[in-house]
């Protein structure tokens, strides 16, 4: 079957890179003959042809992908609510969630589409594994500045965020220094604490606290102190937000809502509350959030994001349907999806990394 038609989208939390992606794509693919139709906010303009964002399902042109790789979020936009097998409705007055999977296939028939590119994380990825067991030809690009998709050496958006990171580490140590304080930054990382560990490393935090390492108040406590004995009366505290005390879970902002993740919340108040008490410091805490997600890439991102693009092609090209492309350093390869969903790409709380991180005086803990 010849490729005449492909459809590209952007699912999960948006990060720098994805306009990179696109661009690539776009950029490549016209100049095989392709046409090349942006889907609006992930499957949300496939599970409605007639919804409309600001964005709008269009034809995109090299021409309207011009500049946007130095560009953060996306042209397309994004949801991590449109989950088509489990899509939140009003029935009977209660938000319930439906399977409408088949009408997001239907639909990608009826728009004429050959083959699609679904740019996300591991939810988008299960989610296109899922759509193309049910006939559609997709190929995955992997984006999440979380840096937990098992297959590939780095997604694109976790550069950018660690920069982001480091930088605001870099003024908390200057006003915690001035006034004597512990300062907690609380960062993203669901499951998985890549960012939090590599801006600690390149912060020079005191403490760092992640997913992976169920931390205790004592170790943290005393770390504190000996750094006060020691004439250094601050220190600074990394938490993604996603880490949590052993025996116990980690911070919610409540029940999960239909059609949602679960949402994170909290993790760096409740640490602070449980410190100050103990410490005789303030401590203030600063919760970078969406900052992470937002500006332009770095150029790490910027190219990995092209190459991505460049290979999400080839992968049409030959008829790799089903995949997912990967970094290998030094080489962009394919991977069947199923391969990289199997598995969450998570810190070793014994690993070399924080070993080294640890030898340079980070508490985790432990």
């Amino acid at each position: 079957m010849a490729i005449r038609k492909i459809g590209i989208m952007t699912g999960g939390g948006d990060c720098p890179g994805l306009n990179a992606v696109i661009r690539a794509v776009v950029l490549k693919a016209r100049g095989l003959g392709w046409e090349v139709l942006g889907i609006e906010d992930a499957t949300s303009g496939l599970i409605d042809l007639d919804y409309r964002s600001p964005h709008g399902n269009r034809w995109l042109e090299p021409g309207d992908v011009e500049h946007i790789h130095a560009r953060g979020g996306t042209i397309l936009g994004t949801s991590n609510r449109s989950d088509p097998f489990r899509f939140a409705t009003i029935a009977d007055g209660q938000k319930v969630e439906i399977d409408v999977s088949d009408r997001v296939v239907d639909n990608y028939h009826r728009l004429g589409l050959d083959a699609l590119v679904s740019i996300g994380g591991d939810g988008s990825m299960r989610i296109a594994e899922a759509l193309a067991a049910k006939g559609m030809r997709i190929v995955g690009v992997p984006k999440t500045i979380d840096q937990d998709l098992a297959g590939t050496d780095y997604t694109f958006g976790f550069q950018t965020a660690v920069e982001t990171a480091t930088d605001a580490l870099d003024r908390l140590h200057d006003t915690a220094k001035s006034h004597d304080r512990v300062m907690v930054l609380e960062l993203m990382g669901r499951d998985a604490g890549w960012i939090a560990l590599y801006s600690s490393i390149a912060g020079a935090a005191h403490v760092c606290l992640i997913p992976e390492i169920p931390y205790r108040y004592e170790p943290i406590i005393e770390a504190i102190h000996r750094r006060k004995a020691a004439g250094a009366p601050y220190s600074i505290v990394v938490i993604a937000e996603g880490a949590a005390p052993a025996g116990g879970q980690a911070s919610h902002l409540g029940p999960r809502a239909a059609g949602e993740m679960p949402r994170l919340f909290g993790a760096g108040h409740r640490l602070a509350s449980a410190l100050e008490p103990h410490l005789h410091l303030e401590v203030r805490v600063t919760v970078l959030g969406h900052l992470q997600r937002g500006g332009s890439p770095v150029q790490f991102d910027r190219v990995l994001g092209t190459r991505f693009g460049v290979a999400a092609v080839d992968c049409i090209l030959a008829g790799k349907f089903g995949h997912m492309v990967a970094l290998r350093t030094p080489d962009i390869v394919s991977i069947p999806i199923a391969e990289a969903i199997g598995r969450t790409r998570r810190i070793e709380p014994d690993g070399q990394i924080v070993r080294q991180a640890k030898d340079v005086g980070i508490c985790f803990g432990d």
